[in-house]
C-alpha cells in the first residue's frame, strides 16, 4: 500500500489554549495512538491534503521530530462551518499485527448486461479489510465482465489470501439491474451474430 510522509513536531502542552493557538498558526494537532503511550504532534494543515481529500487510501509515514512512525488515519474532526481540519487520530501501525481498513473497489471490464441496457448498482465502493500492513492492497478488483442482467458479484468472488473480508458472505459488491432501455440478452446477441 502507497505511503504518505507527513512531517510533524511533538507537542509540549495538550490544553485547550495551546490547541487554539496551534490551529492559528495554520497547524493541526495530532495523536497516535497504539503504542505504549500517545505520541502527540501537529503538522502543517495542506500536508494532510493527498492523504484526506482523496478517493484513495494510504498508510502515513509519520516524521516526529526525527522519530519515524507508520500509521493509520483513524479518525478525523472538521470543522462544521469552515472544513477546516480541526484534529486527526493516527494509530500505530506493526508488522506482526493485523489491522482493519476501509478499501476502495475498482471495477474493471465490461459488463454485457450494461451494454445491452441493464443499470449497474455499484452498492459497496469500499469493503472493510483485515490484514496485515504489509499485503493491505490499494484497491480491491472486482471483475464485472461476465455479469449479465440480474446478475450479482458478491464479496466471496473477491476472495484473496492476503486479507480477509469482514463483511458476511453473501455481501453484494456490484449487481446488474434490469431497466426499461434493457434489450435482449447477450447470449442472443451471439446467436444472431452467428447467424449472419
Amino acid at each position: 500500500m502507497k505511503s504518505i510522509t507527513i512531517k510533524g513536531s511533538k507537542r509540549e502542552s495538550v490544553g485547550k489554549v495551546a490547541t487554539k493557538a496551534l490551529r492559528n498558526a495554520g497547524m493541526v494537532p495530532c495523536v497516535i495512538y497504539g503504542g505504549e503511550t500517545p505520541i502527540h504532534f501537529s503538522a502543517e494543515e495542506k500536508a494532510f491534503k493527498n492523504l484526506v481529500y482523496t478517493p484513495n487510501v494510504y498508510t502515513a509515514s509519520i516524521n516526529v521530530d526525527g522519530q519515524k512512525i507508520s500509521a493509520i488515519l483513524q479518525d478525523i474532526q472538521f470543522h462544521p462551518v469552515t472544513d477546516k481540519i480541526l484534529h486527526i487520530d493516527f494509530y500505530q501501525l506493526f508488522d506482526d499485527k493485523e489491522i482493519t481498513m476501509n478499501i476502495p473497489v475498482q471495477l474493471t471490464g465490461t459488463s454485457p448486461g450494461v451494454l445491452n441496457g441493464g443499470a449497474l448498482r455499484f452498492t459497496n465502493r469500499k469493503l472493510k479489510v483485515k490484514a496485515l500492513p504489509a499485503n493491505l492492497p490499494d484497491f480491491v478488483t472486482a471483475d464485472i465482465s461476465k455479469l449479465k442482467i440480474g446478475n450479482k458479484l458478491f464479496v466471496t468472488a473477491l476472495a484473496n489470501d492476503d486479507y480477509t473480508f469482514m463483511h458476511p458472505d453473501n455481501t453484494v459488491v456490484v449487481q446488474v439491474r434490469t431497466s426499461r432501455n434493457a434489450t435482449v440478452s447477450a447470449d442472443e446477441d451471439e446467436t444472431e451474430a452467428a447467424a449472419e
